[in-house]
């Protein structure tokens, strides 16, 4: 369904601020309305007739209401071109929605994307915008519930007023995209990449009284393991991944969540739910099963394709976007990177050379102010232990911290615990030296050389069974590490 103000000049009341006049369009002179109500972009049909226009009819009908009345109509113009004066603008149905963007603007990306080899084979693949609803597949989002919940219903969070403005537009963005007595309450949350505030439903409620999907995610270091003499790289990073899932139809109404404009439901998966993550990757091990831990890795909707050659990597990355075009999977090229010597993925650097810390992800563990609490102490621990593999007995340094973090613990910020704190931020960017001691508490081990090199180390802190072991017990667990 569509919406317009006026359809002609005569309907115009007198007074009202509507910009019209004639112009030459394409070199023929046209009547235009800027309507800035309308949803939509329309045109005469005598008048796209007239001057060549292809018309598809389209077999779906769309109601148009405008003054009052509604009008029918199934038939659109697609990719029309307007030279309107000075400016160029280009017209296009996405999933028969009409959009209108500065075509210099528009055409940046697909310039871009159209001198990538492979890539430049897949347009559909990198819309500027996912279009519409996703595709009924196999794998729907559910949200089963602990036997005999009741519905939860939460009062909305107060906004302040430039929120309030942002909250008023994403959900208008939401409706048009067609994505949205239960209720949580929504908020916003700061976008790290790119800026701007992203609409999160605080689904914690919800999350406490869900049944808990048990599909294991990919543990970081075993995806990188399948990298070994690869040397060149692509990465694909899915729009919105999410929501190109469906929610299961009578697990909708569950997803609400409450605003001061109103009650809203998602049609999609939505960010916050517990069990997302791992419908995504279900559905995402599902789409590359044959091609996972051959030339492909897959975390969320982090897609990475490695391969020793480039005449391999051409193939490689046919056979990844052929995929996502099968299933209707799209991704952003503004995130994606190919061809590449060295990438960035998932807070590591990948070449030929071997795996190393992101050193710009490195900067926000150097930055970490002192903990204060425990909250802030298990937030620094683990940030810093993702990169646990690249740090020799990090179990045995991060001891003194990892005690305050105990139950009925005393918080008292120790010397030892300051030692451990500074310890860890100068190892992630020091090199360490390769030693092996067995200490108390602490079992430690070297994992991987290469070269006379270390690529990875393991530690635990040892339970308070084997506390007690004798110094060939302790070697023997150090041992059952590798």
């Amino acid at each position: 369904m569509g919406q317009l103000h006026y359809s002609q000049l005569e309907q115009v009341p007198e007074g009202e601020p509507v910009l019209a006049s004639t112009f030459l369009v394409n070199d023929h002179p046209m009547v235009v309305l800027f309507d800035s109500g309308a949803t939509f972009t329309f045109i005469s049909k005598t008048y796209a007739q007239k001057h060549g226009y292809e018309i598809t009819e389209l077999k779906q009908k769309y109601r148009i209401t405008a003054t009052g009345s509604s009008i029918n109509t199934n038939h659109i113009v697609r990719d029309l071109h307007l030279q309107v004066g000075k400016e160029s603008l280009f017209i296009s149905p996405l999933e028969h929605v009409h959009h209108m963007v500065n075509a210099a603007e528009a055409h940046v990306e697909a310039q871009a994307l159209a001198k990538i080899p492979v890539a430049c084979e897949y347009l559909d693949v990198f819309p500027e915008e996912l279009p519409g609803l996703p595709s009924d597949r196999d794998v729907e989002f559910r949200i089963d519930l602990v036997l005999g919940t009741a519905p939860i219903s939460k009062r909305s969070y107060r906004m302040a007023p430039d929120e309030l403005k942002e909250l008023k537009t994403q959900l208008q963005e939401q409706l048009d995209k067609g994505s949205l007595p239960w209720g949580c309450p929504a908020l916003f949350v700061e976008k790290k990449d790119q800026g701007g505030k992203r609409l999160y439903a605080d689904y914690r409620p919800l999350n406490a009284f869900t049944v808990k999907n048990k599909y294991p995610l990919p543990h970081i270091d075993i995806l990188f393991d399948q990298l070994g003499g690869a040397t060149v790289f692509s990465k694909i990073d899915l729009r919105s991944g999410y929501h190109q899932i469906k929610v299961r139809e009578k697990d909708i109404p569950k997803t609400a969540f409450s605003t001061r404009y109103g009650l809203y439901e998602y049609l999609v998966m939505s960010f916050g739910l517990t069990n997302a993550p791992a419908f995504f990757i279900y559905l995402m091990n599902l789409v590359f099963m044959n091609e996972l831990d051959k030339f492909v890795v897959v975390f969320i909707d982090d897609i990475l394709v490695y391969s020793k050659y480039e005449q391999e990597h051409e193939e490689h990355l046919q056979i990844v976007l052929s995929r996502l075009r099968e299933h209707k999977l799209y991704a952003k090229f503004s995130k994606c990177a190919f061809w590449l010597k060295e990438v960035a993925f998932l807070g590591h650097i990948l070449s030929a050379k071997g795996v190393i810390v992101d050193p710009s992800k490195v900067e926000d563990v150097l930055k970490w102010k002192q903990p204060q609490t425990v909250t802030e102490i298990q937030s620094f621990l683990g940030l810093a232990g993702y990169y646990r593999r690249f740090i020799k007995d990090f179990s045995r340094i991060s001891k003194p911290m990892t005690a305050l973090t105990q139950k009925n613990a005393k918080f008292a910020w120790s010397p030892k615990c300051e030692e451990a704190f500074g310890t860890l931020k100068k190892l992630l960017t020091s090199p360490s030296r390769l030693t092996c001691i067995v200490m108390p508490l602490v079992v430690a081990s070297v994992v991987l050389m290469q070269e006379g090199r270390v690529i990875a180390y393991a530690s635990s802190q040892l339970r308070k069974h084997e506390v007690n072991y004798l110094t060939h017990d302790l070697e023997r667990l150090r041992l059952s590490m590798h």
